[in-house]
Order: structure tokens, then C-alpha cells, then sequence
């Protein structure tokens, strides 16, 4: 794979399942009763927390899995499965249960919203974090060239949310339920593609 493709594939992967319309929907729903300073530091600080966890993985991702075991080839084919689920509940215009924000009291979630549930599992979800190890993997081959291009992705995506929550009442605002439905729907056969794509990979690999 040439490094533009390889490009093409880490933006449109990452971009698809950290779903900026997704972050910002929930964002708008989470933040109506704070004020425009408290929204702000909310965007900031959940961009900034999904921004480390995500970088953590891509930076110590393979040294975990060479700890338990675990070859490239089969968090490969896990995660195209887990990114084909993640695409038909996109599809059928369904919340995906890597994007549930996890139960908790008024207090703690007025508290924490800024890392639970927004920077995880909203942002930085399980589908992220797995296509991130499996990129970083993928780029050991081309070398730095493709690595650097995983973690441009990785900043360049958050900071679209970032943006997107910034600028979320005026996104929100010109869009209707419906065309959002039909976008998300969009993206969830686009990651349909990609997961059943990263699953023969893995097969192949696993089988070379």
C-alpha cells in the first residue's frame, strides 16, 4: 500500500469511527443548562483527555499486545469486526454500545462529563483505540513516513470535534434531524467497508 492510500484509509478510519456528528450531538444534548465558558472548557478538556488516551495507545499499543500474546493479525481481524457492528448500528440510525455514556449520578456526571462520557467512551471508544493499534502496526512497514501520518490523523480528527463542539449550536442549528440521519448512514457503510477490508488483511496475514 502506497502512503496515500495508507493515508486515505487512517483519516477516513479514524475520522469515521470517532464520528465528529455523533460527538457533537451528544454534546449539545449533555451541555444545555451550562454557560458558553463551562461548554468551552468542556470541549477543551474532553479533546484534550481523547487526544492522550489516543496517543497512548498509538505510542504503547504493541508493546501491550506483544505482553499478552496478541499478534497484529488477530486485533486486525477483531477489529474489522468490531468496526462492521459499529456500521450496521450506523446504518440503522441505532447508538452504538461502544458510544453509551456509562451510567452515574447527577453529581458525577455534571462533574466528569468532560471525561466520562465524552472523552470515553464518546470520543476515544473502543472501535478508535483498536483502529489506532492496528494503523500504528500497519505503518511499521512504510516506516516513520506512515507512522507520522497516523498521528496527524489522530490530532487533525480531534481537533475537528473540538472545533465541532465549539460550534456546535450554529452546526446543529442549520441541520435537520433527518440529513444527519442520512450522513451518519453514509459513514456506517463507509465503515462497513473498512472493517470488512481490515478482516481479509488480518486473514491473509494470519495465514501468510
Amino acid at each position: 500500500m502506497d502512503l496515500l492510500s495508507f493515508a486515505l484509509l487512517t483519516f477516513s478510519s479514524i475520522f469515521i469511527l470517532i464520528d465528529p456528528i455523533t460527538v457533537t450531538l451528544f454534546f449539545v444534548s449533555s451541555i444545555k443548562d451550562v454557560s458558553r465558558v463551562h461548554q468551552r472548557k468542556i470541549a477543551r478538556d474532553a479533546s484534550l483527555y481523547a487526544l492522550a488516551i489516543l496517543l497512548v495507545f498509538a505510542i504503547g499499543g504493541y508493546g501491550i499486545l506483544q505482553l499478552f500474546g496478541i499478534t497484529l493479525a488477530a486485533l486486525r481481524i477483531g477489529g474489522g469486526v468490531l468496526l462492521f457492528l459499529i456500521g450496521i448500528e450506523m446504518v440503522y440510525a441505532r447508538v452504538s454500545y461502544t458510544k453509551q455514556p456509562i451510567p452515574q449520578s447527577a453529581e458525577a456526571y455534571a462533574e466528569d462529563v468532560a471525561v466520562t462520557p465524552l472523552a470515553i467512551p464518546i470520543i476515544a471508544g473502543p472501535g478508535a483505540i483498536t483502529t489506532v493499534i492496528v494503523l500504528i502496526g500497519d505503518a511499521a512497514g512504510p516506516g516513520w513516513p506512515a507512522i507520522a501520518i497516523v498521528f496527524a490523523a489522530i490530532f487533525v480528527v480531534i481537533g475537528v470535534v473540538y472545533c465541532a463542539m465549539i460550534y456546535s449550536y450554529v452546526i446543529t442549528r442549520g441541520i435537520r434531524e433527518k440529513e444527519l440521519k442520512v450522513v451518519n448512514r453514509v459513514l456506517g457503510l463507509l465503515l462497513l467497508a473498512i472493517g470488512v477490508q481490515f478482516i481479509i488483511t488480518g486473514i491473509k496475514a494470519a495465514f501468510m
